[in-house]
């Protein structure tokens, strides 16, 4: 499977367009976290913490994108575009949220 955040591969001709595919990840707050990266926040630095869960989401969002092309019958998805954000839930919390999405191909072998 060929994943690819340009909308062409070079050299690869599309035989056909399979339609749009996204993938969600939501994970919840963690206390311990939080307050690491608020100690981060007033000190300066990077929050290593937040960033390892964005990593793995992000892993997780490509890898359920390519699952979701592949029952479409895709062996490409091109046009991938990644977001994070917050979903806030209350005064006390968010989750954090983070999508993958793309338009599923078939590209002729």
């Amino acid at each position: 499977m060929i994943l690819s955040t340009t909308d062409v591969i070079q050299g690869a001709v599309v035989k056909s367009y399979l339609g749009v595919v996204t993938a969600e990840v939501v994970y919840g707050s963690n206390a311990l976290r939080d307050f690491f990266a608020g100690i981060r926040d007033m000190i300066g630095g990077r929050t290593g913490s937040y960033e390892k869960v964005f990593k793995q989401g992000q892993e997780e969002a490509i890898a359920e994108l390519e699952q979701r092309a592949r029952a479409l019958g895709a062996n490409a998805v091109i046009g991938i575009e990644i977001d994070t954000g917050t979903i806030n839930i209350d005064d006390r919390g968010a989750l954090l949220l983070i999508t993958a999405s793309g338009t599923a191909v078939s590209l002729e072998q």
